[in-house]
């Protein structure tokens, strides 16, 4: 089905609020508001916008940690305001900052991610259980990047998921390295997305820093979950722009990451190849993108300032937090 006019603008104002959100969050990092660690996600924001702007609102998803899951929180429906606090460990963040990076919100069907490599698949195996069980067409998605499609957890849940004609999405978000392996070091094929043959359901590569491209593979691939023919296996050709970390170098093995190699990418920047593509077709005007850019912007700024002037958290809530009644 093709997208609206106003779906095509929603699209792409939230891959501009991902990609803003990140930077603050990498400024916030290397001022110092933001402790511990941050992994950018700028360069990747088409395949969590693409994918998650128009779920429905009890869909749940599991993040990967690129970005620390922001651009599919805001593309979920959860304000940047909220995020910024978390990572900057306040009590109005989504888990009252105790976690200090989680994106989470119940209400929308995010429950948070882990940084345990392979731990995504079991949780969305149970998710899409508890969806099937439930029978109200609910669907979850599962991010996960190259380097955990070797795990045990990967296959595990793949199978059973077949088995069981789970209604999941499984979106590998293939930007070529794992920290600092190259996937073709790591995987004897070209596509990832083979992998789904082994167990009987469709694999399919999609242009990862083509947002509308994203949405429609996942799109196709939600309708078929809920429709209760199981799972499918989605890989999105995409790339990081920065390190695997903040503030660590940039290597492939033991050597710099190329940088003719990123710079042929940043061509590809899946939010200039967007805006461009809207403008052709008279989606938008160069005004309309110039505005799009200053309200995000003031959005962002609003609640960078939201997180500084916010409380920290009381620590009475420790027990709570560690706890279930």
């Amino acid at each position: 089905m093709a997208l609206e006019k106003e779906q095509l603008i929603r699209l792409y104002t939230n891959l501009v609020r991902a990609r803003k959100l990140d930077e603050a969050c990498v400024r916030d990092f290397s001022e110092g508001r933001i402790s511990g660690f941050f992994h950018s996600g700028q360069g990747e924001e088409a395949v969590a916008v693409g994918a998650c702007t128009f779920l429905n609102k009890d869909d749940y998803i599991y993040a990967d940690f690129r970005g620390h899951g922001a651009a599919h929180a805001v593309a979920k429906g959860i304000q940047p305001r909220r995020i910024l606090a978390e990572h900057y460990g306040k009590a109005t963040g989504m888990c009252n900052g105790l976690s200090g990076f989680h994106v989470s919100d119940p209400d929308v069907g995010v429950f948070g991610i882990s940084f345990t490599i392979g731990s995504a698949f079991p949780v969305s195996l149970g998710w899409g259980l508890a969806a099937k069980k439930r029978g109200r067409g609910q669907v979850a998605v599962c991010f996960f990047g190259d380097g955990s499609s070797n795990r045990g957890t990967f296959h595990e849940a793949m199978n059973l998921a077949a088995l069981w004609k789970l209604p999941i999405v499984w979106v590998c978000v293939n930007n070529l390295y794992a920290e600092f392996m190259p996937v073709r070091d790591a995987y004897p094929k070209e596509n990832i997305a083979d992998l789904a043959a082994g167990y009987s359901v469709p694999g399919l590569v999609v242009d990862g820093q083509d947002v509308v491209a994203v949405h429609e593979a996942v799109q196709a691939a939600v309708e078929r979950a809920r429709a209760g023919e199981g799972p499918s296996l989605l890989e999105c050709k995409t790339y990081r722009y920065r390190s695997h970390s903040e503030g660590i170098f940039d290597f492939c093995h033991a050597d710099p990451r190329p940088a003719e190699e990123i710079e042929a990418w940043k061509k590809r920047d899946p939010i200039k190849l967007f805006a461009e593509r809207l403008l052709k077709q008279g989606t938008l005007t160069q005004a309309d993108i110039e505005r799009i850019d200053k309200e995000v912007t003031a959005e962002v700024e609003e609640a960078e300032l939201f997180a500084m002037e916010s409380p920290v958290p009381d620590p009475a809530i420790l027990e709570k937090a560690l706890y279930a009644d």
